[in-house]
């Protein structure tokens, strides 16, 4: 694997690439890489013959209070787990690299309606900073095909109608999250836990499980199994953020008629935030 830092060699490492004929796909990370980080590698192998990759700590889309000086920064590690996984390329810019005159003055990509609400409402700004460094991304890497992580659902909805908008002819997979055997979705973030706090996260996922089995048997009452769920959710330590039941593609606040649905969570155990997500088509259920 080669590991490049600047725009210039990316460029020049994909053009050989292309020139020999190959599919280009990529998968861009912030690192401190785990399975799940692999698991997009693994999956961008088997669509392409060429996997790039992109560790970068984006500050567009963290908030002043959030874990930007923090955010674990692991590259050797990282690096290692990229060979591994079959990766060919690897981009590791710099702050400097990627916004030359500094973000205050960088141009910004703003996805409306998908981006309000849940960890937008959360996180004011962040998905407008997501969709940025990945347009910029896709831009600089032009991939045939790009694999984004489905536990990050919302980004993931953000990033495909961005593409979609913008008429990107890059075709956007999402890879089904990796989860800890006891359900916990795989995050950089979870290093985050102390012992009483891991062994109290695969809460989030027992949550989401029990409300998708009460739905795909029936239940319709969405306002009760939400209600019981959040009480459940915060007798077990959490603070919560948001526990909702949306419409798969939009978003919006799912109704009795809807067949595909997503149910999303985001909670804090003691200052880490955590989020997850199901998934759920009532006809394949059927």
């Amino acid at each position: 694997m080669n590991t490049v830092t600047t725009i210039a060699e990316l460029r020049a490492a994909i053009a050989l690439a292309r020139r020999a004929g190959k599919r280009i796909g990529f998968a861009p990370t912030m690192g401190n890489l785990h399975s799940g980080h692999a698991a997009l590698v693994t999956h961008a192998r088997a669509l392409s013959d060429f996997v790039v990759a992109s560790i970068f700590v984006n500050p567009l889309q963290f908030g002043p209070s959030e874990d930007l000086d923090t955010y674990p920064r692991t590259l050797d590690a990282d690096q290692q787990r990229l060979v591994e996984a079959g990766c060919d390329l690897l981009f590791a810019p710099s702050v400097a690299q990627m916004y030359p005159e500094g973000t205050a003055v960088q141009t910004r990509v703003s996805v409306p309606e998908l981006s309000q609400g849940l960890c937008g409402a959360s996180r004011p700004g962040h998905f407008e900073g997501v969709a940025t460094v990945v347009s910029k991304l896709l831009n600089m890497v032009q991939p045939d095909v790009a694999i984004f992580g489905q536990k990050d659902y919302q980004q993931l909805a953000v990033i495909r109608a961005m593409v979609r908008d913008l008429n990107m002819p890059i075709e956007i997979v999402g890879q089904p999250t990796v989860r800890a055997e006891d359900g916990l979705a795989l995050s950089s973030r979870n290093g985050y836990l102390d012992a009483a706090q891991r062994a109290k996260a695969p809460v989030l996922y027992r949550s989401l499980s029990e409300m998708a089995e009460a739905i795909a048997q029936g239940d319709r009452d969405y306002a009760g199994l939400l209600e019981r769920q959040r009480k459940i959710i915060s007798a077990s330590g959490f603070t919560l953020d948001y526990l909702e039941i949306r419409h798969a593609v939009h978003l919006r606040p799912a109704t009795a008629l809807d067949h595909d649905l997503v149910i999303l969570v985001a909670a804090y155990l003691g200052t880490t935030r955590l989020i997850d997500n199901l998934h759920l088509d009532l006809h394949a259920a059927v």
